[in-house]
């Protein structure tokens, strides 16, 4: 992705992979990887409005966060779908008159990790 776009956040739930995520990307010379350590439910305001979103872990609603954060004319792809049940991967696309899923194909993803209540 970096290759690809001016600017790539990723958030990653896990400290320690996080760490480890920003010493790699960095020992690589990758400069335009921004890598914070949180969870993906509540996105990234500060950098929004995304022109794509890719989620890799399957919440079993899609994240409301991250549709607003995404840009009018955006792309989101991600699994969605219950830990125990049917995954579907889905492409979500946003425009002025609101949001258009396509869903793509079954998968299964570990679980996005919900934010504490509160």
């Amino acid at each position: 992705l970096a290759a690809l776009a001016k600017e790539v956040y990723t958030i990653e739930i896990v400290a320690p992979l996080a760490q480890r995520a920003r010493g790699t990307l960095s020992s690589l010379g990758y400069r335009n990887i921004h890598v914070r350590t949180g969870n993906g439910y509540l996105a990234w305001p500060e950098h929004a409005p995304f022109s794509r979103i890719i989620v890799t872990a399957a919440p079993e609603d899609i994240p409301q966060a991250l549709v607003e954060q995404l840009a009018v004319g955006g792309r989101m792809i991600l699994p969605v779908g219950p830990t125990a049940g049917d995954q579907e991967l889905r492409i979500l696309t946003k425009s002025e008159n609101g949001i258009t899923t396509v869903g793509s194909l079954p998968v299964r993803f570990v679980p996005m990790v919900k934010p504490p209540p509160g």
